[in-house]
């Protein structure tokens, strides 16, 4: 199997050269340590599976909202039973990959570029997806002052979060689209590509480093705080306005191992998007929430509401965008065509739907069986 190039699996190193103002406050990959007071356990409960704990990771991103609400809400430590859920807060895609290739977590939320890198690096032996979560949430704002249209992004400056990572790949592409060429590694050309953290991409628009960015919610919502304008909402580009942000995936030894206790999340994951989406306004707040616990800091009501706004919640992993997001990313020259024959296992998903009433989800022919 074609294996990633070393382009793709870089961190951007070459990229954060170009940013010596801001490198020193970049954030590292790793995880966040967690102190708060797990959910409780209800009076009889017994173990799934029998094991101690299961350690989920997720991004402090609201498109990662199925994980934030889930955990705010006790929905993942209700099925789980005396099963302990240990969460574990990521600022990037390698670094969960690693985390649940060394056990370090059993299952994660997590974009599609950094699924698909891990998937592959490994010869198809690390990962599984096993559902969805969100589709939407992505966003092209710029400085309006500098970029009026379109076509004004040429000779512009563009945060991107990470090099391949799923933004960075979408943009390429949609540079591409427009006729512009750009050296995917270094990101300079026609548009200079910035790959800069999240956290710190607000101050990179504050400071003029960078003229806008295509960015998650809610690092979107936080630059038009700042006075940023959204030109172009990613879903305007997709099939009915769908594509995937969000999958979750789970280590296969896991997975093999602890079929009930990958069912009890999944059945966590479906009734709390199910909550959501009847309960928008409190699955918010409950995101929000979670969003302080996890890094001190909620968001405020500027940034909160249009971001969720922008989220959909769904089982679906919508898997034949993740293959188009490959095509890109091999379109881009960041990635060497991918065998993803088996990167999906839906079987229990669509065993948890099913008893819901719900109807099954597709694998795009991507299924492992």
């Amino acid at each position: 199997m074609p294996a990633i190039r070393s382009t793709f699996l870089r961190r951007g190193t070459a990229a954060l050269a170009a940013l010596p103002l801001l490198a020193l406050a970049a954030c590292g990959y790793g995880s966040e340590s967690r102190d708060d007071k797990p959910a409780k356990v209800a009076a009889g409960a017994e173990k799934t599976d029998g094991l101690d704990t299961v350690k989920i990771g997720y991004f402090g991103n609201l498109t990662h909202g199925t994980a934030l609400v889930g955990v705010q809400k006790g929905f993942f430590q209700k099925e789980l039973g005396a099963t302990e859920v240990k969460p574990a807060v990521f600022n990037a895609g390698p670094s969960e990959i690693e985390a649940l290739n060394s056990g370090s977590i059993d299952i994660g939320w997590i974009g599609p570029s950094p699924a698909i890198n891990g998937y592959t690096k490994s010869n198809g032996k690390s990962l599984r997806i096993i559902g969805g979560s969100a589709s939407g949430g992505v966003k092209l704002v710029v400085n309006p002052e500098k970029i009026k249209s379109l076509k004004d992004v040429k000779g512009k400056k563009i945060a991107t979060p990470q090099l391949g990572n799923t933004q960075d790949v979408a943009f390429l592409n949609w540079a591409a689209e427009q006729g512009w060429k750009v050296d995917a590694q270094s990101g300079k050309g026609d548009v200079t590509v910035v790959r800069t953290d999240n956290k710190i991409t607000p101050d990179a628009y504050r400071s003029g480093s960078v003229d806008g960015a295509w960015v998650p919610e809610p690092t979107a919502s936080k630059l038009v705080a700042e006075g940023g304008k959204v030109l172009l909402d990613e879903s305007a580009l997709w099939p009915d306005k769908k594509f995937v942000i969000t999958n979750i995936i789970v280590r296969q030894g896991f997975l093999k191992e602890h079929p009930k206790a990958v069912e009890a999340v999944l059945k966590a994951a479906v009734e709390t998007n199910k909550w959501i989406n009847a309960h928008p306004d409190e699955a918010k707040a409950a995101a929000n929430k979670q969003l302080e616990t996890d890094s001190g800091k909620a968001l405020s009501a500027k940034v909160l509401d249009p971001a969720w706004k922008s989220i959909r919640f769904t089982d679906d992993p919508l898997a034949a965008t993740l293959d188009t997001e490959a095509r890109h990313a091999v379109k881009a020259g960041l990635l060497d065509k991918p065998n993803l024959k088996g990167i999906y296992d839906l079987t229990i998903l669509n065993k948890v739907l099913k008893a819901e009433g719900e109807s099954p989800v597709d694998d795009a022919g991507l299924g492992s069986s």
